[in-house]
């Protein structure tokens, strides 16, 4: 069986060029694209573009379904498989306009790549998440131990993303200027700073605990006043790795250069759930617990919109579909106890959404 499709290989050059440079996709975006062409290509023996045919399509559907996830020996999630045949479905769509392609099959044909309803609707099912409260993410930091440069950092980088919901991948590529402590602010600049959607974000300092916030500023102060670093060094720098006597590696402190991925945040995280003696998670569940901190803390519609722009969402939506489901328990004792508002709380709400509606709070 062939490896490969000489034709193919240019059209997709020429389809990933167009990605890239006409719909700004970024490079791992690119790359996905390519891996489900690959895996198409793969199950249909690698047969040249201009013989597709709409079958193609139904058994390659088939195909997914019968494949297993490669790190949990699982079925591919319908998630995963509705991904995977819109990407198709558009490449093919875009394919059937190219010259040499009309006349081989149409729109319509691309258009088999569409998952069931059944299974569409599956697939957008949201499973609550866990996430550690605030009081177990707090007491989590608060145990962490700090006798050493390498234990203060990681106790900051930790103090530091619940004081922000900072995606790991940001944080690691921080420097000293993007924190303003005078103005209890990060600023995530898209132009240095690794950002979803490459997307320029201004965060507060979210009100998680004195003691969290004052660790952070503490290592702020380590960094300036103990190794007289400056406004374009890392914000949380890689270990320093040295050798030891048994032509090892040990941890010698810290260097002047930033982490190559966020892999050694998430594995701080662990270590420090499992040392409090928690259930591990991973560094973005503390934006889950600050999404619903936010829910149980503000009460105007303004204070809501504001929490969300402080994670980096430009709509309220967002916070909502994406962070804010409430757990049964509490859902049942917020259904319960609306029935029987008193008279003040009932004409707050109602006075902050009349203001919402009229465009006094914008979005």
């Amino acid at each position: 069986m062939a490896k490969h499709c000489p034709a193919n290989e240019r059209v997709k050059r020429d389809y990933f060029l167009y990605l890239k440079e006409a719909k700004a996709c970024s490079d791992a975006s690119v790359d996905s694209v390519a891996a489900t062409i690959a895996r198409f290509e793969q199950c249909n023996g690698h047969k040249d573009f201009k013989r597709f045919h709409k079958l193609q399509a139904v058994k390659f559907k088939e195909y997914l379904a019968a494949q297993k996830n490669a790190a949990t020996g699982k079925p591919l999630s319908l998630a995963t498989q509705g991904a995977m045949l819109h990407t198709l479905k558009i490449f093919f769509v875009w394919l059937a306009a190219q010259p040499g392609f009309k006349s081989r099959f149409t729109y319509a044909d691309a258009h088999y790549f569409s998952q069931s309803d059944k299974d569409s609707r599956a697939a957008q099912t949201h499973t609550a998440r866990p996430f550690p409260s605030l009081e177990q993410a707090q007491r989590v930091i608060r145990s962490m131990p700090a006798a050493t440069v390498i234990e203060q950092r990681d106790r900051a980088l930790m103090a530091f993303i619940l004081l922000t919901g900072c995606r790991d991948r940001a944080a690691v590529s921080l420097n000293l200027q993007h924190i303003d402590l005078a103005a209890k602010l990060v600023w995530l600049d898209a132009r240095n700073v690794t950002m979803k959607n490459s997307k320029t974000v201004t965060t507060y300092f979210m009100p998680v605990g004195d003691d969290i916030r004052a660790m952070f500023c503490a290592w702020i102060g380590t960094l300036k006043d103990d190794h007289q670093w400056g406004p374009c060094d890392p914000l949380f720098p890689a270990t320093l790795m040295l050798h030891d006597p048994e032509h090892g590696f040990r941890a010698g402190g810290i260097k002047r250069e930033h982490w190559t991925t966020a892999n050694a945040v998430r594995r701080i995280f662990s270590d420090a759930f499992k040392h409090a003696g928690l259930p591990a998670f991973h560094p973005h569940s503390f934006r889950h617990t600050l999404a619903h901190l936010g829910m149980q803390i503000c009460t105007t519609p303004e204070a809501v919109k504001a929490w969300s722009q402080n994670l980096g969402h430009e709509h309220v939506m967002t916070t909502f579909n994406s962070y804010g489901n409430v757990a049964l328990d509490r859902q049942g004792e917020i259904i319960g106890g609306l029935g029987n508002p008193t008279q003040r709380e009932a004409d707050d709400l109602m006075r902050g959404f009349a203001d919402f509606i009229k465009g006094k709070v914008k979005g």
